[in-house]
C-alpha cells in the first residue's frame, strides 16, 4: 500500500488567548472546563430482551474557569461584582488556541466562542510572606454553550 496514514501531531495547550466582547485578553495562564456532555435516557424495546434504546435527552456544558496573574485592573472583579449586584451582562468569550512557535506569527489552530458567558464565581489571591509564588485570580464563567470553530 503506497499511501501511508501520517496521525496528526498533537497541539501543545500552552500558547492560548482569551478574548471577551472581541477584545483580546492575553494575560491568562489557565483556562479549564470546556467539556460537554449530552444525557440520554434509556427505553426498553418490548419483546427484546438483550437490547436497550439510549436516546439523546440534552447535552450541558459545564462552567469554563479561567486562571491569571494578578493585575491592576479591576475589570474582572466588577464584571463579577454587577452579577452579585444583580445586573448581569452576557458577554461572547473566545478561547483560541495557536501552535506552539518559539518566534514569528503563530497560526490559529482553534477556537471556542462560549456564548452568553457571565461569571458566577470569583476567587482572589492567596498571600504568604514567605514565598514568592505569583499572586493569581480565578473567574469562573457559566454560559448557555459553546462552539468549535
Amino acid at each position: 500500500m503506497s499511501d501511508q496514514f501520517t496521525p496528526p501531531e498533537p497541539l501543545i495547550g500552552t500558547k492560548f488567548w482569551i478574548e471577551i466582547d472581541g477584545v483580546a485578553v492575553a494575560y491568562f495562564t489557565e483556562c479549564s472546563g470546556l467539556n460537554a456532555e449530552t444525557e440520554t435516557t434509556e427505553y426498553a424495546e418490548g419483546g427484546v430482551n438483550d437490547f436497550v434504546h439510549k436516546l439523546p435527552v440534552r447535552t450541558k456544558f459545564t462552567n469554563v474557569t479561567l486562571k491569571r496573574g494578578w493585575v491592576a485592573s479591576d475589570d474582572l472583579w466588577n464584571w463579577y461584582k454587577n452579577v452579585v449586584d444583580g445586573r448581569i451582562k452576557r458577554r461572547s468569550v473566545s478561547i483560541i488556541l495557536y501552535e506552539n512557535r518559539v518566534s514569528g506569527t503563530a497560526k490559529e489552530m482553534g477556537r471556542w466562542n462560549l456564548q452568553g458567558a457571565y461569571p458566577v464565581k470569583w476567587q482572589g489571591p492567596s498571600f504568604r510572606a514567605d514565598s514568592d509564588t505569583v499572586a493569581v485570580e480565578s473567574l469562573e464563567l457559566a454560559h448557555y454553550r459553546w462552539d468549535r470553530q
